[in-house]
């Protein structure tokens, strides 16, 4: 399937959205990071910041925050850093405490691969 290309919204409001920033502070989230809300939203809370604590009830990856907003991943990660920050949300990457051992065989991700694409 052939996708065009991304829209990314209007430009003057996603610089509203991000009061004006362009780069998270921190890279701690990459798109496989799995962000958990730790609180309901309150009243006048920001309608991207209510959306995502709303979103992540369950572990929720940045990816999938950013495609169900419609927002870039470059802005996700910016309003996670502003949750992130008032201790709103928490974030852990889904390999945190494994080892490289404990991960898929890259010969069988291959196979499945190769199987995937054959359907």
């Amino acid at each position: 399937m052939t996708r065009g290309p991304v829209d990314i919204g209007d430009p003057d409001r996603l610089y509203t959205v991000t009061g004006g920033r362009s780069r998270a502070d921190h890279d701690v989230f990459d798109l496989v990071t799995l962000i958990v809300s730790e609180c309901a939203p309150t009243r006048g809370t920001q309608w991207e910041h209510h959306a995502i604590l709303e979103l992540c009830r369950r572990p929720t990856a940045v990816v999938e925050i950013s495609a169900e907003l419609g927002l870039p991943v470059t802005v996700v990660r910016i309003l996670l850093g502003d949750l992130r920050a008032t201790g709103r949300i928490t974030a852990r990457h889904p390999r945190a405490g494994r080892s490289v051992s404990a991960l898929p065989d890259p010969a069988l991700l291959k196979e499945v691969l190769h199987g995937l694409r054959n359907l």
